[in-house]
């Protein structure tokens, strides 16, 4: 049951982009998703894999696969590049200054301990695991207010989205071979 709710609201949210750009072809569809930060892989892989009966795209798995990684990267290297640039130009107004304060504060405090603890691993396996805010959009603010160095929060980043790939492809494949049972 747990599969089945979590499938069907990844398929209303991507459902919902796919129809926006529904005049893309679905390969470049799947890569649109996947750069969304808040649709990412998961949002891609739910509606790559859909079957076209139910408003998906019906494609295979490898396929699917690699366009929701390459698609969910492409806005990783601009991220860990300018991430501080722009932080940095927009704290000269009161209002993001203090969002910044709190934003960084926030992940500090609860993520610290982890990331001081175990570094790119901790990055590795909070951007792998499929769950809301996390994922690379995340794990490239974590690794800025961390202070992680670009190539290694790279490889981390690339590491963990590859992980989440392999986990969220296996999920929705479940949710569909429950949904042909009935």
């Amino acid at each position: 049951m747990l599969i089945s709710s979590w499938l069907e609201k990844e398929m209303t949210l991507s459902a919902t982009i796919a129809a926006l750009i529904s005049w893309v072809p679905d390969w470049a569809a799947t890569v649109i998703i996947a750069m969304m930060p808040f649709s990412e892989l998961r949002g891609a892989l739910t509606i790559a894999l859909a079957p076209v009966g139910v408003g998906g795209y019906g494609m295979a798995v490898p396929e699917a696969y690699f366009l929701a990684v390459i698609g969910n990267m492409i806005p990783v290297i601009p991220l860990l590049l300018f991430l501080e640039p722009v932080s940095d130009f927009l704290r000269r107004w009161k209002i993001w200054d203090i969002f910044f304060n709190w934003l960084f504060t926030r992940t500090h405090h609860k993520h610290n301990e982890r990331f001081e603890k175990y570094g790119m691993l901790a990055l590795t396996l909070f951007v792998a695991v499929p769950l809301p805010v996390t994922g690379a959009w995340t794990g490239c603010a974590a690794a800025f207010v961390f202070g992680i160095e670009f190539r290694h929060a790279l490889l981390a980043i690339f590491t963990g989205v590859l992980i989440a790939g392999i986990v969220v492809s296996t999920l929705i494949l479940a949710g569909i071979g429950i949904f042909e049972l009935f």
